[in-house]
């Protein structure tokens, strides 16, 4: 039986206060028969569908691909509506932009708003510089062929690794199914300029939102900070996605996409040195941020270059005000670029923090131990068999 999404009112701990209710026709011990509430003075109200979400089978919630099938089964089944998803940018930041595109990516082939900040690059040569979604008709065929060209043999795998770890849950990396939420990219291709003119989007490039007659207030937030957080509240209401304009019909879903947030381009200190003036400022940014997302129709991906943060304590700080917390391990200048034991693996994933929602605990990976390589084609997260040896 199809599931609906349904909003029932704004609520504390709930992001985006979405639950998962059965189909009309069926009767579960949590409902009863009878008619339903609508409009806008009922208990509940029906949320449309929208396009590129689903409800979570753990917990009701309603969720957004990450444009990474194989990260979407780590978190779960995909990210939260509501919630801040942390990518750990690796040492090199070479990978942590993929993941940051393919959120984008995805968000733009499912017709949802972006919303894209960035104190380095402008907006739009970010979305110039997206990744093109691989078709259902070629997509296995696609696969299939990035697979088979960076395959090991497998006699060579099954001599490496002990008979009993072969049955340890394998990772997806194609697709296997019919589903339509969660697309895969050809990272050697760039999105089709069409679709880029046919997307909604919002760009928010720092350098140009500095005036240089800046007045100092008595605000422990940057004005970089300071200036990102109005533009995202006033994108949120504007457009609805609070649920503050009855009128606007089609519910949408609004992705934000912050880069490089907390480094010295932003007007931040913590990466220059242990002891700095603006300690608090992304914290409380981090605060802010949450609770907007808290009471809209949206999600947000943030990559902070957590190895320059000196002070362990903010550190711990920036972690506890994240979501979700996925963190990369380049192998690049370390010694396993050149042991051959990794040599088919580009860097580690660590999936540090999964968010606890409707539910007493968070759902954990029974995978731990992960790597990632990155194909002539496609970003694969596989279990690294290399710890089991």
């Amino acid at each position: 039986m199809a599931a609906a999404a349904t909003s029932c009112g704004p609520r504390a701990g709930a992001p985006g206060c979405v639950v998962a209710a059965a189909g009309k026709d069926s009767v579960t011990s949590f409902q009863r028969r009878g008619p339903r509430a609508s409009g806008p003075d009922g208990g509940c109200r029906r949320l449309a569908s929208i396009a590129g979400t689903r409800p979570s089978v753990r917990n009701g919630q309603l969720l957004v691909s990450t444009g990474l099938p194989a990260l979407d089964q780590l978190l779960g089944g995909g990210l939260a509506v509501g919630t801040l998803l942390l990518i750990e940018e690796d040492k090199y930041n070479i990978y942590s932009p993929l993941l940051f595109k393919y959120f984008l990516a995805e968000g733009i082939i499912n017709g949802h708003t972006l919303l894209v900040a960035s104190a380095k690059e402008d907006p739009a040569e970010i979305l110039q510089e997206l990744p093109a979604p691989l078709l259902n008709d070629n997509c296995k065929k696609e696969v299939d062929e990035d697979v088979c060209s960076h395959k090991t043999p497998e006699s060579n795998i099954k001599m490496k690794i002990a008979w009993r770890y072969q049955l340890l849950p394998k990772m997806e990396v194609g697709p296997i199914s019919s589903s339509i939420f969660g697309h895969y990219y050809d990272a050697s291709k760039r999105i089709p300029q069409e679709l880029i003119e046919a997307s909604k989007w919002h760009g928010f490039f720092l350098p140009e939102k500095i005036s240089s007659t800046l007045s100092v207030e008595s605000c422990s937030l940057t004005h970089g900070y300071r200036s990102l957080l109005h533009f995202i509240q006033n994108i949120i209401c504007e457009e609805g996605f609070d649920g503050s304009n009855p009128q606007k019909k089609e519910k949408n879903v609004l992705r934000i996409g912050i880069q490089n947030l907390g480094s010295p381009l932003w007007g931040d200190d913590i990466c220059c040195t242990e002891n700095c003036n603006n300690s608090q400022s992304l914290t409380k940014f981090l605060y802010v941020l949450r609770g907007l997302l808290r009471t809209s129709l949206s999600a947000c991906i943030i990559t902070v270059p957590t190895h320059l943060i000196q002070n362990k304590a903010v550190i711990a700080r920036v972690t506890n005000l994240s979501d979700t917390v996925v963190g990369l391990e380049s192998f690049i200048g370390s010694e396993r670029e050149t042991n051959p034991l990794y040599q088919e693996y580009h860097g580690l994933i660590h999936v540090r923090q999964i968010p606890r929602l409707n539910n007493l605990i968070g759902d954990v990976s029974d995978v731990k131990d992960l790597a990632f390589k990155l194909r002539r084609k496609l970003f694969t997260i596989e279990v690294d068999f290399v710890r089991y040896l």
